[in-house]
């Protein structure tokens, strides 16, 4: 079943992703060829706490950390590590903040220092992609409209979109319904509602959309070893249009 959000639920959320916005920019400054995965952990994992709030999928089903940090073909889910980042790298730190039991969710990529142009035509169009979704996100529009619109973008700059992990709601616990894919049919899914709350995150692969999974059972990788690349906000639609929950100030707040 899929909850709506009271707006005091969705103010909640506001503030603790603006305390996760605030992260991914402290973190944009850290990253650099030579610094670890497992530096950005630590300091997530301590910045969150200094202001008062968790991350909330350490522990999640198991999982040990307070972010996923996932390198060059790495899709998601890829673990905080002590070997440094090398120049021509890219990295999706992504992590969800809990703050007086409201959560957000966003991921974000990074390059590490000079990388080549076709990973910076990744990230672009990743990016992109995010906010092509969020444009669809009307009251009266169908959550197919979102995956639709992100494929078809996607397609036509010659990548691909990963079926295997989608967004998904969230409020009181990580994975709520509707379930969001990033490809799909326009007019098909559940009708998008005044109070609904939930996550579009896009993952796009240079390569093949097919994945393979790391024996530690959380890693997925391209098939073919190419690139990925992920954005990820946490969204609300409310009666004055979508809200950006995540929003890192340099961007669209409310559509």
């Amino acid at each position: 079943m899929i909850t709506l959000k009271s707006q005091r639920e969705i103010d909640m959320m506001k503030k603790a992703g603006e305390l996760l916005a605030d992260t991914h920019k402290q973190i944009a400054k850290m990253i650099k060829p030579g610094i670890t995965t497992w530096e950005i952990e630590e300091f997530v994992d301590r910045y969150l706490r200094e202001h008062g709030a968790t991350p909330e999928q350490k522990g999640y089903q198991g999982y040990k950390y307070a972010t996923c940090a996932s390198i060059n073909d790495e899709i998601c889910h890829g673990f905080p590590r002590k070997t440094p980042l090398k120049e021509g790298d890219i990295v999706t730190i992504d992590m969800v903040v809990n703050l007086n039991g409201a959560l957000a969710d966003s991921a974000w990529s990074y390059p590490v220092g000079k990388i080549s142009e076709q990973a910076q035509k990744l990230l672009d169009v990743t990016k992109e992609a995010l906010f092509k979704g969020i444009e669809q996100v009307k009251a009266g529009n169908r959550i197919g409209d979102i995956g639709h619109a992100i494929q078809t973008y996607v397609e036509a700059q010659g990548f691909s979109v990963v079926r295997n992990f989608i967004g998904h709601g969230i409020g009181p616990k990580i994975h709520e319904k509707p379930e969001v894919p990033h490809y799909g049919l326009p007019h098909k899914g559940p009708r998008i509602k005044e109070g609904m709350v939930f996550t579009i995150e896009p993952m796009v692969n240079i390569g093949t959309y097919e994945t393979k999974m790391d024996n530690n059972g959380w890693t997925a990788r391209t098939m073919d070893g190419s690139l990925s690349a992920q954005y990820e906000h946490t969204v609300a639609v409310t009666k004055n249009g979508v809200v950006i929950l995540t929003d890192q100030d340099d961007e669209r707040g409310c559509f």
